[in-house]
């Protein structure tokens, strides 16, 4: 099976990306800065599209069962590719994604429940 027809398949499997008359709704707002993300350093000529086809592609086809109906199961792919591309392109090194990664997570740890999360609470 060539990678296409990987990704295609394990796509299937994450189930639908929500959407409403609009368009595609983001389950979660860390998806939608994520594609947002995505689409800047696009345009800034950092990576093709096909480039990161191919990429998020590589990441859906690689990812662990996955349950259909979690929404947040084809973002997560999406975080992963992202998270590829700048490692390839070297926009970011690996142990800089971790400590972010980190940083966030402690900042949300520290946030009250309902309040906007700052990324400095986690610094």
């Amino acid at each position: 099976m060539n990678p296409p027809e990987a990704a295609e398949i394990a796509l299937a499997g994450l189930g639908p990306i929500p959407r409403d008359a609009d368009g595609p709704v983001f389950p979660v707002a860390w998806a939608a800065r994520a594609f947002a993300l995505s689409v800047a350093l696009n345009e800034r000529g950092l990576f093709s599209w096909s480039e990161w086809a191919e990429t998020l592609g590589a990441a859906i086809a690689g990812a662990d069962e996955t349950d259909p109906a979690d929404p947040e199961a084809y973002w997560c792919c999406w975080l992963t590719a992202l998270e590829q591309i700048l490692a390839a392109k070297r926009l970011a090194e690996g142990t800089d994604l971790q400590d972010l990664q980190q940083a966030w997570r402690r900042a949300a740890e520290a946030t009250p429940h309902g309040q906007p999360i700052e990324l400095a609470a986690g610094r």
